[in-house]
C-alpha cells in the first residue's frame, strides 16, 4: 500500500493511454504508462513545456509494445509523478529515479528509448548505470551547447502561445501542433504538481549542460549496441550532434530523417515504429 495519497488525476483520452502509479521512494510517487510483454523498454520523455510521457510517446506506445514491455515515466519534476520534499533536479537525479522505477518494478535490465534530455539521461544511465542497460535508442539527443533554438527553450513562457511556440521548434509540418494539442500540453504545464517546479528543473538542465556534459571517454567504451535518430531540421538540437555521438560511440547506428525536425517520434511516427521494431527485432527482442 502506497503512503503517498494517489492524485486524482486521469490521463485524457486524446492520448489513448491508462495511468499507474508507483511509489519509488518515500514520498515520491511516479506517474507512468506500462503497455506490452517480454523484454523490458523504459522510455525518458524530452523536457518542453508541459511535457509527460504521454505526450511524448502516444503515437509510439501501442505499436512497440508488440515488441516488449513498455515503460513511460513522468521524469521527477515534469508531469504528475510525486516529488518528496527537498527533492533536487539534475541529469545525475533524473537517471536515479529512473533506476527507483526500474527497481520498484524489479527490473534488472532495460533498454532505453529516449527523447532529447530523455537521450541525454539514457547516455548519463549508461555511464552510472552501465550493468543496468541493454542498449539506447535516442532522438535528437539532449546536452548540446545552447543554439539559437535552445536558448529560447531555456525560458518558456505558460501561455497558450508559448506552448504553441515551442512545439512549433520541434516540427517541420507545423500543422500537428493542433488547437487541440496545444490545449492539452499547456493544461499539463498548469497542474497542481508540476507548474511551481518549471522554473526550477530548466535551471537544473541548463546547469548540467555546462557542468555536467556527457563523458565522451567512458562512452567510447560503451559495449551496448545504440541507435541514433535525428531530424535533418532540428532546430533544438543539430544533427551535428548525432553526428558527433556515432564517431565516438562504437557500437553505434543512426537514422536520419528528411523534412523532420526535433520530434521525429510524432513528426515521423509510423517509420520511426517500423525502424525501431525492426532494430530492435535485430538485436533479439
Amino acid at each position: 500500500m502506497s503512503t503517498v495519497a494517489i492524485p486524482e488525476y486521469t490521463t485524457d483520452k486524446f492520448f489513448g493511454i491508462e495511468d499507474k502509479w508507483l511509489e519509488t521512494a518515500p514520498g515520491e510517487l511516479t506517474h507512468y504508462h506500462e503497455v506490452g510483454e517480454g523484454a523490458p523498454i523504459l522510455f525518458l520523455h524530452g523536457s518542453g513545456t508541459g511535457v509527460t510521457a504521454a505526450a511524448n510517446w502516444w503515437l509510439n506506445l501501442p505499436e512497440l509494445s508488440k515488441v516488449g514491455r513498455c515503460i513511460a515515466i513522468d521524469s521527477i519534476g515534469y508531469g504528475q509523478s510525486v516529488v518528496a520534499e527537498g527533492t533536487e533536479y539534475g541529469i545525475k537525479e533524473w537517471v536515479r529515479h529512473a533506476v527507483r522505477v526500474l527497481d520498484a518494478l524489479g527490473i534488472e535490465k532495460t533498454w532505453i528509448v529516449g527523447n532529447s534530455l530523455g537521450g541525454w539521461l539514457a547516455f548519463q544511465f549508461a555511464i552510472d548505470f552501465p550493468e543496468r542497460l541493454l542498449g539506447i535508442i535516442s532522438m535528437g539527443t539532449g546536452g548540446a551547447k545552447l543554439t539559437g533554438a535552445l536558448k529560447g527553450h531555456s525560458n518558456p513562457q505558460l501561455t497558450e502561445e508559448g506552448i504553441r511556440n515551442t512545439l512549433e521548434l520541434f516540427v517541420v509540418d507545423k500543422s500537428l501542433v493542433t488547437d487541440e494539442l496545444v490545449k492539452l500540453r499547456y493544461a499539463s504545464a498548469l497542474n497542481d504538481t508540476a507548474s511551481d517546479r518549471l522554473k526550477e528543473v530548466v535551471e537544473a538542465r541548463d546547469r548540467d549542460r555546462i557542468e555536467l556534459p556527457l563523458d565522451f571517454d567512458v562512452l567510447s567504451k560503451l559495449e551496448v549496441p545504440v541507435l541514433l535518430i535525428h531530424g535533418v531540421q532540428d532546430v533544438v538540437i543539430p544533427v551535428s550532434r548525432t553526428w558527433e555521438i556515432l564517431n565516438i560511440i562504437p557500437n553505434s547506428d543512426a537514422h536520419i530523417f528528411s523534412q523532420c525536425g526535433h520530434w521525429s517520434q510524432v513528426e515521423r511516427a509510423d517509420e520511426f515504429n517500423k525502424v525501431i521494431t525492426s532494430w530492435l527485432k535485430a538485436r533479439g527482442v
